[in-house]
């Protein structure tokens, strides 16, 4: 009996040691070498408040706002206008107690099939272009890509990135601000601070089913174990970069849909970026368009595949490298 169940164990390992030699190499050789920068000709302008064509600015150039906050926002006609009313009366009371805080919110329309584009013009024309623009994407790029195009379209000296649907309340930017402050001296003016709803967890967890709970708990363990270390929650929506950060991190990002977060801090750890996690208020908001078990099920082989496409050398971190 005892020399069957070692042959057996052996078998399993064995077993087990060929599915991971099997996964890394469909990893590796899956992988896409490095990031698709490419910007369409049509992505490389904005509409003005008069309907006219403008050339966006480029994340390379000087800041010339203290913040900028990119929105991506995917058939979103619905929900955007609760989120940029809030925001924007925020920025605006702000800027009336303090006449010397600049910003822009740079909404980016990840290829809507809906009115979300226009939706968001409305905003442009009641404000100005200096203050609201609007990026319209030929084709959906994913979460991930959307910010991306958008934060390398911005002017702030801090860049937020913050959901559509208005989950956070806005005015929790201070809170990152002050987690921001808190890291300084900043190496290579880099540092982020990410938005956490983990001091939600034990409320979250009853109202959730025993099922969804199991699910979360493996995802959390997941990005511990392959990819992230010390951050409790990495997929809360908004997050605060210096500039500098958000050059670097989202130039070597690969990731483009909903594992985009987990693989931002990957790489912000990797080049020693200070990262400060915020608690901030949070509300779940109708509409996700997160399909429980399969984004779970996706997001779990996205973080795997992170980790074997970085150890395998598929993916290699490097300098920044401009958008064409």
């Amino acid at each position: 009996m005892a020399p069957l169940l070692l042959q057996l164990a052996v078998l399993g390992a064995a077993l087990a040691a060929a599915v991971v030699v099997l996964i890394s190499i469909v990893a590796f050789t899956t992988a896409t070498k490095m990031p698709a920068l490419h910007r369409h000709e049509e992505e490389k302008f904005f509409l003005n408040a008069k309907g006219q064509k403008e050339t966006l600015p480029s994340i390379w150039d000087s800041p010339t706002k203290q913040l900028s906050v990119v929105v991506p926002s995917y058939n979103e006609e619905k929900r955007l206008p609760v989120m940029m009313d809030e925001a924007l009366s925020y920025l605006e009371k702000r800027q009336k107690r303090d006449p010397a805080f600049t910003y822009e919110v740079i909404v980016v329309d990840d290829g809507s099939k809906d009115q979300t584009s226009k939706v968001a013009f409305k905003y442009c024309q009641k404000y100005g272009s200096d203050k609201v623009r609007v990026i319209t994407l030929v084709k959906n790029r994913g979460k991930g890509g959307a910010i991306r195009m958008g934060i390398f379209s911005s002017r702030g000296e801090k860049i937020l990135m913050a959901d559509a649907d208005g989950a956070t309340k806005f005015p929790d930017v201070e809170k990152l601000e002050k987690g921001l402050n808190d890291l300084q001296p900043w190496p290579n003016q880099m540092a982020i601070a990410c938005g956490s709803r983990a001091h939600l967890e034990k409320e979250s967890i009853a109202q959730r089913s025993y099922f969804r709970t199991l699910l979360m708990y493996g995802f959390h363990f997941l990005v511990w174990f392959l990819c992230v270390k010390g951050i409790r929650d990495t997929q809360c929506g908004f997050k605060l970069f210096t500039r500098e950060a958000a050059s670097r991190t989202f130039s070597s990002l690969h990731v483009e849909r909903w594992a985009f977060d987990v693989e931002l801090l990957y790489i912000a750890q990797f080049f020693k970026i200070p990262i400060a996690e915020i608690a901030v208020n949070w509300t779940e908001i109708e509409g996700s368009k997160l399909v429980p078990f399969w984004s779970w099920l996706q997001m779990g082989k996205d973080l795997l595949f992170i980790r074997l496409r970085y150890l395998t050398g598929a993916w290699r971190l490097e300098q920044t490298r401009k958008m064409n």
